[in-house]
């Protein structure tokens, strides 16, 4: 049971990650202020910097935040398919629809929107679960049989981050706004994945 001092500060993080979230989208992911946010919190600047000690610790809470609800709009479908095959292509389709059903967040986890700013070792520690759910279900494709044993090495998931990367950076960067089953790259994203696997297909 969290005690009421950290239900509040708990709070207070919750609702200055929503602002910043939506500055981030109204005016890019570079425009984040902690003035701004704490402006539209109706509290002062300096009261805010008691739970955010800078602006990349913002952006920390930011790029942690956009992991989790990243994986929790995916993982619960993902984990119900078949191991292999199924499971690669609705993840990546999972990661495309939800960037671009947010942009600003997926900006931040998928590009290098902010000079210097890196995730803490405690964020990005929440990002390695993609990338071991990748390589495991490659590598249970190999094993049963779905995949060549190349489809099992780290130049395979390496082309394969390049893929989903890419489906990502066209749409966003040049139809941001759109739905993902209207977008340009965006609906293309089970060919790509398909062609993909395709060579690595035994």
């Amino acid at each position: 049971m969290r005690s009421r001092v950290e239900r509040r500060r708990a709070a207070v993080i919750d609702e200055a990650v929503e602002h910043a979230i939506a500055i981030m989208s109204e005016q890019g992911v570079g425009a984040l202020s902690i003035s701004e946010v704490a402006r539209r919190m109706g509290m002062r600047g300096p009261s805010l910097y008691k739970y955010f000690p800078s602006l990349h610790a913002l952006y920390d809470a930011l790029f942690a935040h956009g992991i989790r609800t990243q994986q929790d709009f995916f993982y619960p479908d993902v984990e119900r398919l078949p191991r292999g095959i199924p499971r690669i292509r609705a993840a990546t389709v999972g990661v495309v629809r939800w960037s671009v059903e947010n942009p600003a967040l997926a900006q931040l986890l998928h590009w290098r929107p902010v000079p210097g700013f890196e995730p803490s070792p405690e964020s990005f520690a929440l990002s390695v679960r993609d990338m071991e759910f990748a390589r495991d279900e490659f590598a249970e494709a190999v094993r049963l049989g779905q995949l060549s044993p190349d489809a099992g090495t780290d130049e395979a998931l390496r082309l394969y981050t390049v893929v989903l990367s890419g489906l990502i950076s066209q749409q966003l960067a040049n139809e941001p706004g759109v739905p993902y089953e209207d977008g340009a790259f965006s609906r293309l994203t089970e060919t790509a994945v398909d062609l993909f696997l395709s060579t690595y297909r035994r």
